[in-house]
């Protein structure tokens, strides 16, 4: 391990005295899944795999896959440790290999990679303008909605495209946290819908402006996106339309924000898709 941190001080242009600092914080650990190391030079990110159980959620969202013919519902295959390490390193690689800003490997040791900084979030950058600039917050997600619909244009799927997992780079959007890899469970037309879909849970409770937001985001999308995505989103929103009836009545006696998300997303690709036919 000597050497090889000897190697990443030249190749990262590390001060000695960040070579103890990082890799007491690799041998130690903090017991967190994700730890930030200040450095000398800014800060990196130790990410753990392996400290937290598989939910009960992914074997329940296999069998219901299984159960309603729905590909979609899917979940990723659970690898050992090193193994979903080894996954995020390789899709980082094939991200960044199609031109998409992600976050650079640093160093990896098992379990533990070492990521750089990529600076702010999507997300932190929307709670900081949210009361103070409406307009610039929508903005910001409709241009996450057209960068997905861009990196979907490369034959690229990422999983989890939450403002949480994305930054911003020279007014670009970055992604990060690869962890899930839906298309080797489904096409990838049908993980690139389910990616959409996803993002609209976001879009639909987080805009200010409403349906003038929603129909911004959805053009900045399909615009863009592969026409077999757009196909998969019809149907997966079809699907999905079924069971707004009965998401609506739960609603009335408890209102979850998981469950509004739902109703408000898929009413709104739904009717998109029942406008289209009636055009």
């Amino acid at each position: 391990m000597a050497g090889d941190f000897e190697t990443l001080v030249a190749d990262e242009g590390l001060c000695e005295k960040d070579v103890p600092v990082l890799l007491a914080a690799l041998i130690n650990g903090s017991g967190r899944r994700v730890e930030r190391v200040a450095l000398s030079k800014g800060a990196v990110w130790i990410k753990r795999y392996g400290t937290e159980r598989t939910s009960r959620w992914v074997a329940l969202q296999r069998t219901l896959a299984a159960l309603l013919r729905a590909p979609f519902l899917r979940p990723s295959p659970v690898l050992a440790d090193e193994g979903m390490a080894a996954r995020e390193i390789r899709r980082i690689a094939q991200f960044s290999e199609n031109g998409v800003p992600t976050a650079r490997v640093i160093y990896a040791s098992g379990a533990a990679v070492v990521f750089s900084d990529a600076g702010k979030t999507v997300d932190t950058y929307l709670h900081g303008i949210r009361k103070v600039d409406p307009v610039a917050h929508d903005d910001m997600l409709v241009h996450c909605a057209g960068e997905l619909g861009r990196l979907h244009a490369k034959g690229l799927c990422h999983g989890r495209p939450y403002p949480r997992d994305m930054f911003l780079k020279d007014g670009r959007i970055g992604f990060m946290d690869f962890e899930e890899e839906p298309d080797t469970v489904m096409p990838l037309e049908v993980a690139q819908a389910r990616d959409i879909w996803l993002l609209f849970l976001q879009v639909a409770t987080r805009a200010h402006f409403g349906k003038k937001t929603y129909d911004r985001a959805y053009q900045a999308w399909v615009k863009v996106a592969p026409p077999a995505a757009v196909a998969e989103l019809r149907k997966l929103t079809g699907f999905l339309g079924g069971f707004l009836w009965a998401a609506r009545l739960i609603g009335r006696v408890h209102m979850g924000s998981d469950l509004q998300r739902f109703i408000v997303a898929t009413s709104y690709l739904t009717h998109v898709f029942v406008n289209c036919r009636q055009d």
